[in-house]
């Protein structure tokens, strides 16, 4: 979930340059395949949003979950990019990976789309949220290791542009992440948390559309020698671990993630059930936080031209680890409270910002074409296993102590990775990886 980068790397955007299209010079907005891929990944964002607020709410809500089911459905959600990751990272290098993407949102629009239909038929169940919200982060995990591998494609591998694919990209999720609560919020408020589940099933739609459009051909990956999948998965490995930089972003991914999903559950908590907000306001303060991740994606490349790559991303990991220090001092009158937690999140999510599209980067060119779903799908594994342990830990913990108590310790938690973060040898780079 984070990323960092240096200058010279970073191409201009001259508007009016004479160039092909996919000249390095020419910045992609005079890229029509990649803004068909980035037009139908932005709306799919947008809606997973909704998803995200609406799967649990619908828990709460319909079914009145428990601290400890609300925790489990967020586990189940990231649960298969554990098992499943490497597996499918493997096979992904193997054929071409838009026609993946088709076909697991194809899945994903049918999957999510059966739960309004089931609550309006008075047949869904808490059981059986659970298990659709389990096969939609299988077909999750199988779109994510082909996505971001698939993207470089499209300008022809020029590392050159990597950190511009990036950083459009990073502005997609923050700008999702700045609509989607308030507009999810909005949703269940209005036409109530299942029926607003709608949404996302139609924005997998205009992904599929948008992915068919593409007119540039995938090469199809040429074998070297025979495949062997357990021999694959072990080389995927070894490259991610084997690798010092690699390795590094890994385990700061990993616990960054784990923080993340922590606080946001246990706040989803905390907020519906001691504060007692409504899912408007809920959606409102994510949306409002959020705008600190577009400004962050937004900015990025500047930064990136002006200060060390290093430097960058020490700092906006820095602002996501510290950034839940601010909810568990917050206190007092409510609005004070909610003012406080916005805060919070709004810094958190512009050090996501920022960091992503330095992360995203740095992967991308310290990884040979023929690694590229292996390298993904193992940061996938890590990064969603510790938001899914992230989930099930905050579920627990606030059932044992409350949620108000499981907000400081996961505030104080979060904290501690600052340490190891300063001993990163990513904290020292100063430009990308040749």
């Amino acid at each position: 979930m984070t990323t960092q980068h240096a200058a010279p790397a970073t191409p201009a955007d001259p508007a009016d340059s004479p160039d092909a299209p996919d000249s390095p010079a020419r910045s992609l907005w005079h890229h029509p395949d990649f803004l068909k891929f980035w037009f139908g990944e932005t709306v799919s964002l947008l809606g997973t949003q909704v998803s995200t607020l609406a799967l649990p709410l619908t828990a709460i809500s319909t079914f009145h979950a428990s601290n400890a089911e609300v925790g489990l459905l967020r586990f189940l959600q990231l649960v298969p990019y554990i098992g499943l990751a490497l597996v499918f990272g493997a096979w992904a290098d193997r054929v071409r990976r838009r026609h993946v993407m088709i076909a697991t949102n194809l899945v994903r629009m049918v999957l999510v789309g059966l739960v309004p239909i089931l609550a309006a038929a008075h047949a869904l169940s808490m059981p059986l949220l659970l298990v659709i919200a389990c096969a939609v982060g299988v077909a999750s995990v199988l779109f994510d290791v082909s996505w971001m591998p698939y993207a470089p494609t499209l300008v022809d591998g020029d590392e050159r542009r990597y950190v511009e694919v990036s950083a459009k990209m990073g502005m997609s999720s923050s700008a999702s992440d700045v609509a989607g609560p308030g507009l999810a919020g909005l949703l269940v408020s209005v036409l109530s948390a299942p029926t607003a589940l709608i949404v996302d099933a139609c924005s997998y739609a205009v992904s599929v559309a948008s992915l068919a459009a593409i007119r540039k051909r995938e090469p199809r990956p040429v074998p070297t020698r025979r495949r062997n999948l357990p021999r694959e998965i072990r080389e995927g490995l070894a490259w991610v671990f084997g690798t010092r930089v690699l390795r590094w972003l890994a385990f700061v991914g990993f616990c960054c993630n784990f923080s993340m999903i922590t606080v946001w559950t246990m706040f989803l908590l905390y907020g519906t059930q001691e504060l007692h907000l409504a899912a408007s306001t809920l959606g409102a303060i994510f949306a409002t936080a959020s705008v600190g991740g577009l400004i962050g994606a937004a900015v990025s490349r500047r930064v990136l031209a002006r200060f060390r790559m290093g430097r960058v991303y020490f700092w906006a990991q820095t602002a996501l680890l510290a950034g839940p220090a601010l909810i568990a001092v917050a206190s007092g009158p409510k609005p004070a409270v909610v003012a406080l937690v916005t805060v919070s999140f709004f810094t958190t999510y512009l050090g996501l910002g920022i960091a992503n599209v330095v992360i995203v980067s740095l992967r991308q060119a310290a990884t040979p074409p023929p690694l590229l779903s292996r390298m993904t799908a193992c940061f996938r594994m890590l990064l969603f296993g510790g938001g899914a342990l992230g989930g099930l830990t905050a579920g627990l913990l606030s059932g044992a102590v409350g949620d108000r108590n499981a907000l400081i310790t996961a505030a104080a938690l979060s904290a501690a990775v600052i340490v190891a973060l300063a001993v990163s040898p990513v904290s020292r780079l100063r430009d990308l990886p040749g």
